[in-house]
């Protein structure tokens, strides 16, 4: 049977059924969102005479709670008008209307008699065959199926989504008793293909994969915290990106989240779990239960292990708890000699190998935290999961982790780690030990470009199923397919006649060494391939140019040298644009200045959903000059060719640049002009790089031919001249800009206008780079400007004259 979602009904609209909803608005889906009806009209709806039997009255609760989604941040909708994709109702009127839906998922309290009462309503309704799911995070599969039909029942499976469904990339799924394996089959891969998660396959164990092994982690490492004596600034220092995880860390999670949350998990798994060798582990430490009975559980209740202090003339203070006399006193700024002594050390795996080998607190608090949770993940095959990778999947994707526990346990060196494992009392499971003797030492390994996964039962490395759709960057390097680098770029082999250009620098910023390896790339792509795709794994795309060398020249004024280098960036962006092979860029997460405009300049974007795109410069008190400017006049002109207002969309291009707009997802970057019609979105960063491989070979089998620039570019003149210095002054005037801040807006518009022109003119696109650049040169000189690089290079310290 094909399958085809065009239509989900979500029943609960709380925090999770109203976000759930907004996802699947997200990927063009028609919603219908349900909840109960309120047994009473509260005292405003009484005030306006209105009764229970009013839609009003009836559909306050899901509207209320979709209302509060929408305003809540970071935002659950790619974009606002998506919403219209979301119709709410209520149980009682609305539920037969399930019956033309092609899949219902229940998100209701967590409760085995609610959810069962609501699934007896939902079978005389629902049409046989279609879809039905539970969202709970723990209700076993198989009481829910209690009393249900055949039909149900081989339909019906768990589908726990993270929260925020949005962000967190992990899908659990869970069969039923009696789940055709065929369902199985189809979530597993729409989760991925098309709501862009990491989806796992999980057995019906208590907590599933993720929670069991996560919560574990956390409560554990309390436990470990408390005998050594942690400060709650030191975990979290200890305990987020340094090591991969969330900024938020430890203590930080557990305020957002509510630290109620995550006891309810731990107290339920230590009642369920009796047969759990590290059961006791669940017990609450001193250091959370307290904080439980005192309900202090974070930002829900106004403090937890932080506590902001609003004073009376408005300022704030934040504060940290002392978990030792469970006083609030202030924040501290931790320092380690571990982390002082990692700073130089940008790759991951080898900066948690040298952290947890150092000899201080911060090595013996890793060791403690690291052993332990090794221990209890291989316990708990084949209990929660037959496969290891699945539990790295997982943790990693419901936590933010950027490695699972098998994944870091070989970084640290499998044998070598059991060793210093039992001698500080945490025994592997049995496998563990087979694995070893049987001169296995990894948990993974790439072979014949393949990752592979040590599977226990064959006692041999097999293929982690559906990677082989994947273009993994890190694999290509194990298996030799570098073909040329530098320090900050390097260009991969992707198979099938096509390359890849990785970036590597510092939150991938673009300097002379990217540069020279966009140029190379290119070269290589026409002299021996079909075409380029410039993407990476990095945790942004690229946070826009490197800031250093142009602070350097402008602070010496070696104006020449600017020149050069723009001049020189400006030809990069172009040679991406009129190469003759297809050249596909794939940005993620922050695409800003100089990563905007290389993507501006590409035959084709292959955009991650999540996707933060601008062009920024203006906060630094410059214009974009890598051909940002022109670009976004350029596509002024063709959109004004048809048929569009045009000075009103010419204005709205100014402004995003004048404030620095930054999309706050693909589909804004599409509204804001930054992408275009012929750029697509991927929802699944896993898919991203081959999915701008495939828009390579398309463009080349679609007969790419060498495009000619533009030289019938429009530009008003004096006619958008007028306009902005009128908009320019008015906010001057109005004391929202600096004299500066005009200065720079005076700038941007001479180039967007095509200078002082009488009347309408065609232009080429080097006359307006060269517009660009003049412009951009003469702000380089002001002292302001100056001022600005300086404070965001060395964190906000002054300039000294």
């Amino acid at each position: 049977m094909k399958r085809t979602i065009k239509k989900v009904a979500i029943l609960g609209s709380g925090v999770m059924g109203s976000r759930i909803a907004c996802h699947f608005a997200n990927i063009g889906v028609q919603v219908l969102l349900l909840d109960i009806v309120p047994n009473e009209p509260n005292e405003e709806e009484k005030k306006k005479g209105l009764t229970v039997e009013d839609k009003a009255v009836r559909n306050r609760l899901v509207n209320s709670a979709l209302d509060s989604t929408l305003k809540s941040k970071p935002a659950s909708l790619y974009d606002a008008a998506f919403v219209s994709r979301i119709t709410t109702g209520n149980f009682d009127d609305d539920l037969p209307k399930i019956k033309d839906f092609d899949w219902v998922i229940e998100v209701v309290v967590e409760r085995l008699d609610i959810k069962k009462s609501l699934f007896e309503k939902v079978e005389k309704y629902r049409k046989p065959g279609t879809l039905i799911t539970s969202n709970t995070s723990g209700i076993p599969m198989h009481l829910m199926c209690e009393g249900r039909s055949e039909d149900f029942q081989v339909n019906f499976a768990g589908t726990h989504f993270f929260n925020p469904p949005r962000y967190l990339r992990l899908l659990e799924i869970i069969p039923g008793p009696k789940t055709n394996p065929d369902i199985i089959d189809f979530l597993m891969d729409y989760g991925d293909r098309f709501l862009g998660k990491e989806t796992v396959l999980c057995k019906d164990t208590p907590a599933f994969i993720a929670n069991r092994i996560g919560v574990y982690a956390i409560i554990s490492g309390m436990h470990a915290i408390e005998k050594i004596g942690m400060g709650v600034s030191e975990v979290d220092k200890l305990t987020g990106p340094i090591i991969g995880r969330a900024k938020s860390a430890t203590f930080r999670t557990m305020d957002v989240v509510g630290l109620d949350t995550t006891v309810n998990v731990a107290n339920n798994l230590y009642k369920t779990l009796t047969h759990d060798e590290s059961r006791d582990k669940f017990q609450l430490p001193n250091i959370v239960k307290v904080l439980y009975d005192n309900k202090w559980w974070g930002d829900k209740t106004g403090q937890g292990y932080f506590k902001m202090i609003r004073h009376k003339d408005g300022s704030k203070e934040l504060k940290e708890l002392d978990l030792k006399t469970f006083e609030y006193k202030d924040a501290e700024k931790p320092k380690f000699k571990a982390l002082e002594a990692s700073k130089e050390i940008d790759d991951l795996k080898k900066r948690i190998k040298f952290l947890v080998n150092f000899d201080d607190r911060a090595g013996e608090f890793y060791r403690a935290s690291f052993y332990d949770l090794f221990k209890y993940a291989s316990h708990r095959i084949p209990e929660i999961s037959d496969e290891l990778y699945r539990i790295d999947q997982a943790v990693s994707a419901g936590f933010g982790w950027e490695l699972g526990p098998f994944e870091t346990w070989d970084i640290l060196g499998v044998k070598d780690t059991v060793e210093k494992m039992e001698a500080a009392g945490e025994k592997a499971a049995a496998w563990v030990h087979e694995m070893l003797s049987a001169g296995n030492d990894s948990f993974y390994k790439v072979e014949n470009g393949k990752k592979k996964y040590y599977d226990i039962p064959s006692k041999s490395y097999q293929p982690i199923p559906g990677t082989e759709e994947f273009i993994i960057l890190d694999t290509l390097k194990a298996a030799n397919k570098k073909l040329w680098g530098n320090a900050g770029a390097t260009v991969y082999d992707l198979g099938d006649e096509v390359i890849g250009l990785e970036f590597h620098t510092k939150m991938n910023a673009i300097g002379q060494e990217v540069i020279e390896g966009i140029n190379t790339a290119i070269n290589m792509a026409e002299k021996s391939y079909k075409g380029l795709v410039i993407g990476n794994e990095g945790g942004n795309f690229s946070a826009g140019a490197n800031l250093a060398m142009l602070f350097m020249f402008a602070g010496d004024q070696e104006f020449d040298e600017i020149n050069l280098m723009i001049a020189g960036f400006q030809n990069t962006m172009m040679r991406a644009r009129y190469s003759s092979v297809p050249v596909v860029v794939a940005p993620h997460n922050m695409a800003l200045g100089g990563g905007c405009e290389l993507s501006l300049h590409a035959d084709a974007v292959q955009a991650h959903a999540e996707l933060y795109m601008g062009l920024v410069e203006f906060g630094v008190g410059l214009i974009p000059a890598g051909g940002g400017t022109k670009e976004m006049t350029l596509r002024f002109s063709n959109e004004a060719k048809a048929g569009d207002v045009e000075l009103n969309r010419l204005q709205e291009y100014f402004m995003n640049i004048a404030t620095a707009k930054v999309s706050t997802s693909a589909e804004e970057a599409r509204g804001l002009g930054y992408l275009q019609v012929k750029d697509n979105i991927t929802l699944n960063r896993k898919r991203q790089l081959a999915e701008a491989k495939a828009k390579v070979l398309a463009l080349y089998d679609a007969g790419y031919t060498q495009p000619l620039q533009q030289t019938n570019i429009k530009v008003l003149g004096k006619t958008s001249l007028a306009l902005f210095e009128a908009g320019i002054t008015g906010m001057l005037y109005g004391k929202y800009i600096s004299e500066h801040d005009a200065k720079i807006a005076r700038k941007l518009g001479w180039v967007m206008s095509g200078g002082d022109l009488s009347s309408p003119t065609e232009v080429s696109e080097q006359y307006l780079l060269d517009l660009e650049r003049e412009a951009f040169l003469s702000l380089t000189g002001e002292k302001k400007t100056l001022e600005r690089i300086h404070s965001i290079l060395f964190k906000g310290k002054p300039l000294r004259n």
